[in-house]
C-alpha cells in the first residue's frame, strides 16, 4: 500500500514565491542578480587565495572551503527556479525532489561545521598565538574539513532515507522554490513523527554542537582580547572576528527561526528566513570577509587588476 501511495505522486509542483506575473518577473531578476553575485564573489575569493601564496594559511583554507560550499549551495536551488521561470515549468520529480533536499541540507550542515571550524581557528590564533603553527597543522585542517563532509553526508542521508519511506497521496504542490523538508512533511499522508523526532533530536544536535563550540570559542576570545592593554590591539583582534560573527548571526538566526520553532507553520516570515540562509547568506559571505580583511582585499585587487590588464 505504501509503494502504491508513493507512486501516485511521481512529481511535485514548485509554486515559487509568488503567483503574480509582475512579482515573478521582479523575483526572477532579483534572484538572477543575487546568484551571479554569489558565484562571482565566491569564485573571486577562491581565485585570489589560490594565486597568493601569502594566503595559504589555515584561516583562508577554511574560507576557500566555505566559498566552494556557498557556490554549490546556491546552485542547488536557484538555477532550477530560474530555469522553471524561463521554461514555464514548475514540476520536479519525486527522486529529483529528494536529491535537491539532500544537497540543500548537506550544504547547510557544511556551512554549520565550517563556521565552527573557523571559530576554533580564530580561538587558537588569538588565545594561543605562539602555538598556532604547531596546533593548526595542514593535517588537522584537512581532517577537520574532511570530517565535516563525512558527517554532513551521513546526517542528510539518514533524513533523506526516512523521507523516501513516506507516502504522498494527493496534494503535490510545494509553496516554495525548492523541496524544503518541512513542507514535504506537511504534504505526506504517512505518520511523520519519526522524521520530526529525528529533526528535533539528531538534526538539532548537528546544529547545536557546532553552535556551542562557536559560543565557547568567542567567549574565550573575548576574555583574551579584553586583557590586551592597548585599545588598538583590542580593535584589531575584534575586527578579525567581526566578519565571522556577522555571518554566524545571520546563518543561525534564520535556521532556528524556520526549523526549530515549534509554532512555525511555513508562513511568509518562514519563507523570508529560508531565502535568507539559502540565497542571501552565500551572497553576502564573500563581501563580508573580503571587506574586513586587508590581505584578502589586496589579493582581490591584484586578481581584478590582472584581469583588466589582460583585456
Amino acid at each position: 500500500m505504501r509503494g502504491t501511495n508513493q507512486s501516485s505522486v511521481s512529481e511535485f509542483l514548485l509554486l515559487g514565491l509568488s503567483r503574480q506575473p509582475q512579482q515573478q518577473q521582479l523575483l526572477f531578476v532579483l534572484f538572477l542578480s543575487m546568484y551571479l553575485a554569489t558565484v562571482l564573489g565566491n569564485l573571486l575569493i577562491l581565485l585570489a587565495i589560490s594565486m597568493d601564496s601569502r594566503l595559504h594559511i589555515p584561516m583562508y583554507f577554511f574560507l576557500c572551503s566555505l566559498s566552494f560550499v556557498d557556490v554549490c549551495f546556491s546552485s542547488t536551488t536557484v538555477p532550477k527556479m530560474l530555469a522553471d521561470h524561463i521554461l514555464g515549468s514548475q514540476t520536479i520529480s519525486f527522486s529529483g525532489c529528494l536529491m535537491q533536499m539532500y544537497f540543500v541540507f548537506m550544504f547547510v550542515d557544511m556551512d554549520n561545521f565550517l563556521l565552527a571550524v573557523m571559530a576554533y581557528d580564530r580561538f587558537v590564533a588569538i588565545c594561543h598565538p605562539l602555538h598556532y603553527s604547531a596546533k593548526m597543522t595542514h593535517q588537522l585542517c584537512a581532517l577537520l574539513v574532511t570530517g565535516s563532509w563525512v558527517i554532513s553526508n551521513l546526517n542528510v542521508l539518514l533524513h533523506t532515507l526516512l523521507m523516501a519511506q513516506l507516502s504522498f497521496c494527493a496534494d503535490n504542490a510545494i509553496p516554495h522554490f525548492f523541496c524544503d523538508v518541512t513542507v514535504l512533511l506537511k504534504l505526506s499522508c504517512s505518520d511523520t513523527h519519526l522524521n520530526e523526532m529525528m529533526i528535533l533530536t539528531e538534526g538539532a544536535l548537528i546544529m547545536i554542537i557546532p553552535f556551542v563550540c562557536i559560543l565557547v570559542s568567542y567567549i574565550h576570545i573575548n576574555c583574551a582580547v579584553l586583557r590586551v592593554p592597548s585599545t588598538m590591539g583590542r580593535w584589531r583582534a575584534f575586527s578579525t572576528c567581526g566578519s565571522h560573527l556577522a555571518v554566524v548571526s545571520l546563518f543561525y538566526g534564520t535556521i532556528i527561526a524556520v526549523y526549530f520553532n515549534p509554532s512555525s507553520s511555513h508562513s511568509s516570515e518562514d519563507t523570508t528566513a529560508t531565502v535568507m540562509y539559502t540565497v542571501v547568506t552565500p551572497m553576502l559571505n564573500p563581501f563580508i570577509y573580503s571587506l574586513r580583511k586587508r590581505d584578502l582585499k589586496g589579493a582581490l585587487q591584484k586578481v581584478i587588476g590582472r584581469k583588466i590588464c589582460s583585456y
